[in-house]
């Protein structure tokens, strides 16, 4: 088995990747990580899921100086399209990077440029941006690309299709000669190839295709996915073993110190509870195993590396704690439950920024992952008692309850049966209940933008978070929005599909229709989106410039 070291990445981010539950590389990650860490060029086809931005930002991290990082001046640029992306790879950056002492930080469009411009100003070693931001700030001289040693365009095809071709090569063309760049792309069309040509310096390539499941192959499992942020999975997790009240429930976690505090606070909630990862001995691993088919524990919470060859007949429930880096670990994960005929439950706790990876999961296993809102504990109390029937309707048919007839016979006397019904009910629904269920409290961004909706706050001041992504209403008003490019400036489509989508955080589907006249634009938008698209683009650049944005004369209303 290849292994992380033998790649030749140090100690340090080998123990780190270690203390995160990762112990074999991944396809890409084995044909990428070495010439990287050669400082040779990459040009690499490979799909999201398949463990890229491991496979550039290991061998990166390695080759960073240990020193403290020069004010403005980053060592590493990582170009992405959008702010989602963004934060998912400064995220992973700084997970591996801390072994070695790097700082890294987000930059995208919505932030506040003041902060934006002090972080960089204290100095980090990588910045991971999408191209607008970036190239506004390479015009403003607060982002130096001096002493940058590697670029990556990661999911360039993505980048070009969103109108950031103009961007890309601004910064390339700034970014010094001798510097190392790795491009990575789903697809390789003629375009992305043209830029490899002329950016790229005898590369490397790395061609990585996503495993096709043959149809059928996959067991019979219903697949939800709940979208909550990481305050809110544990109390989640209690509430949805209440709600399904598996036989067994397998519930996969990264890190062993992960598994460990989510098996300890299961077992406070009542659940009966084993933890398997890789720091139990086997005399420990063989006891928890006897315990588990032995049908003596409810919940059994472990790590992927922990659980390979893991063979339990009778697991009901799979809960990912967490989207599996992969698709392949998805599938592989699922396939442990929905045995011998019988329907299985996979259940994916998925952070908002990760949506992009259940989609990946989607494609690879052609079938679609139910995203349900959360359970509360209105579904829960009323799942109690639809059991509390059902145990009283398996009693009644079993019969042997004339010895009981007589304390029915007697109180009727004094009550309706109705009643006396209904409090014999109540009697084994609180007996079997258990715990009572808490509902679980709003993230604490949800918390934050209830308050700003009531204080109704300049939205695009200076500090101002850009909104997240909203969908159009149905049958919504929609207004053309007045953009000072045409033609004759080579506006297309394609880019102010791409600026309005990733600046101001608006589905491309909510955007109507666009027309390109010679010296301007116009684009349709729903009515309530308006302000917000407009005060985003005012904000930014599109073809690497300011532009004129405002309502259209036919409907404008003093913006």
């Amino acid at each position: 088995m290849t292994t992380f070291a033998r790649l030749g990445l140090s100690s340090a981010l080998v123990e780190a990747l270690t203390a995160l539950g990762y112990e074999e590389p991944t396809p890409v990650q084995r044909e990428s990580i070495p010439p990287l860490l050669e400082g040779r060029d990459l040009l690499g086809q490979a799909a999201t899921g398949t463990g890229k931005t491991a496979a550039f930002a290991l061998p990166l991290l390695q080759r960073l100086s240990t020193e403290a990082p020069a004010p403005s001046r980053p060592a590493v640029l990582v170009l992405v399209p959008t702010r989602e992306l963004a934060m998912q790879v400064a995220e992973a950056f700084h997970r591996y990077g801390r072994a070695v002492g790097a700082r890294t930080v987000p930059i995208y469009g919505g932030q506040s440029f003041s902060q934006q411009i002090s972080v960089l100003r204290r100095g980090v070693h990588v910045v991971v941006a999408t191209p607008g931001r970036a190239l506004d700030h390479i015009r403003r001289s607060t982002l130096d690309l001096g002493g940058i040693l590697a670029i990556v365009l990661d999911e360039a095809d993505e980048m070009l299709d969103m109108g950031f071709a103009d961007e890309l090569e601004a910064i390339l063309e700034a970014a010094p000669a001798k510097r190392q760049t790795a491009l990575f792309s789903a697809t390789l069309p003629a375009r992305i190839a043209k830029i490899a040509e002329r950016h790229l310096d005898d590369p490397v390539r790395v061609l990585v295709l996503r495993e096709k499941t043959p149809a059928g192959s996959l067991p019979k499992v219903r697949q939800t996915a709940y979208v909550l942020s990481r305050a809110q999975k544990v109390p989640a997790l209690g509430l949805v073993l209440d709600l399904e009240s598996p036989t067994l429930a397998l519930v996969f976690c990264r890190t062993r110190h992960e598994v460990d505090s989510l098996a300890e606070s299961l077992s406070g909630r009542g659940y009966r509870v084993e933890a398997l990862h890789g720091g139990l001995n086997q005399l420990q691993r063989d006891r928890v195993m006897k315990r588990t088919r032995g049908g003596t524990v409810d919940v059994l919470v472990a790590t992927d590396v922990a659980a390979r060859g893991l063979d339990i007949e009778h697991v009901t429930h799979v809960i990912n704690f967490d989207v599996p880096e992969s698709p392949q670990t998805y599938v592989h994960r699922i396939g442990r439950t929905g045995r011998a005929g019988r329907e299985g439950v996979a259940i994916t706790f998925a952070e908002p920024r990760e949506h992009r990876l259940l989609r990946s999961i989607e494609a690879l296993t052609r079938l679609k992952i139910t995203v349900a809102p959360l359970p509360t504990v209105h579904d829960i109390k009323a799942k109690r008692l639809e059991l509390t029937r059902a145990d009283i309707r398996e009693t009644i048919a079993a019969g042997g309850l004339d010895k009981y007839r007589v304390v029915v016979e007697t109180l009727a006397e004094e009550f309706d049966i109705m009643d006396i019904a209904a409090a014999a009910v109540q009697l084994a629904h609180q007996a079997e209940a258990g715990e009572e269920p808490t509902e679980i409290p709003p993230a604490p961004e949800e918390k934050r933008e209830k308050r700003e909706k009531v204080q109704r706050p300049d939205r695009h001041a200076e500090g101002a978070h850009r909104p997240a992504k909203k969908p159009a209403p149905r049958g919504p008003k929609m207004v053309r929005v007045f953009v000072g490019s045409g033609k004759t400036s080579n506006m297309r489509p394609a880019d102010l599909v791409g600026a309005i989508a990733n600046e101001a955080g608006i589905e491309a589907k909510s955007i109507g229709s666009i027309e390109i006249a010679e010296k301007y634009s116009l684009v349709e938008l729903p009515e309530e989106l308006v302000d917000d698209v407009i005060a985003a683009l005012r904000a930014t650049t599109i073809k690497g410039k300011r532009q004129t944005v405002r309502r259209d004369a036919a409907n404008r209303r003093g913006s």
